[in-house]
């Protein structure tokens, strides 16, 4: 397995279902260009994740580090939880299968990394199983926030 997130990663959904193929209507340039953003930042945490030598998991459903990537509105509407205006709709966040929260530890420990990255994080009480990274700052504009 690839410690590096790819377009197709982004894409498919945990099922496996090419989200970008299943709903083209929906995928706009303006999100393919913030998903490119978004893979560069976090890519660059996740070489940084495996120096220091964090367990990077594959989720069992779509055999990438992902838990969940680009969400069209029809699966986000269907999406437990998920934020009306999520920014998994634009292409500017994502969720890291992140099993035993190593990830969010992590990401709390080195705030400094993420900052550089240009990455934010949403707070690991609210997302147990998965990390929450988005490339776009929060309206409180904390690195690590409260949905």
């Amino acid at each position: 397995m690839t410690h590096a997130l790819t377009r197709d990663d982004y894409f498919t959904g945990p099922d496996g279902e090419r989200r970008d193929l299943a709903y083209p209507q929906d995928l706009t340039q303006q999100i393919e260009a913030m998903v490119q953003v978004l893979l560069t930042r976090i890519n660059y945490v996740l070489m940084l994740m495996s120096a220091d030598g964090v367990p990077l998991v594959a989720h069992p459903g779509s055999g990438s580090l992902l838990s969940s990537g680009w969400r069209p509105p029809m699966v986000n509407a269907a999406t437990p939880g998920a934020a009306k205006t999520s920014k998994h709709m634009t292409g500017a966040a994502a969720d890291l299968y992140d099993p035993n929260g190593k990830l969010d530890e992590w990401c709390a420990t080195h705030l400094d990394a993420l900052a550089a990255a240009g990455l934010w994080l949403e707070s690991p009480k609210a997302t147990v199983g998965w990390c929450h990274l988005q490339c776009l700052a929060p309206r409180s504009g904390n690195r690590v926030f409260i949905p």
